[in-house]
């Protein structure tokens, strides 16, 4: 659980940090000139920072898949469990009941 939540903190941090930027430079007691050429270059950077953070979505989701997978294959091998448990008791308390169930005859004719 916790690499879901770095990973997601990493994410945020990286989303957060591009937007911060730009409303920084929008913002910015600077010249249009200037502010154009720092977006400009700002937005050069973008499908680094996008591929940087669609490479860490991905580890995150490879890392869940694996994290499932086995906590379906332990939670199927306990459900296995149970059921075989439940069978068990079954024909245990079947056999009980049918050893101690008195004979029952017909009732008299009249």
């Amino acid at each position: 659980m916790s690499n879901k939540r770095s990973g997601l903190f990493i994410g945020g941090l990286l989303v957060g940090s591009a937007i911060g930027a730009v409303t920084g430079l929008l913002v910015a007691p600077r010249t249009g000139k200037e502010t154009r050429q720092i977006l400009k270059k700002s937005a050069e950077a973008l499908p680094e920072l996008a591929e940087d953070l669609s490479t860490s979505v991905q580890l995150q989701a490879d890392r869940l898949s694996e994290s499932a997978l086995r906590n379906w294959d332990e939670t199927l091998i306990r459900l296995k469990e149970a059921i075989a448990a439940g069978l068990e008791a079954t024909v245990r308390e079947r056999q009980i009941l049918t050893e101690t169930e008195p004979e029952v005859s017909p009732p008299p004719r009249p």
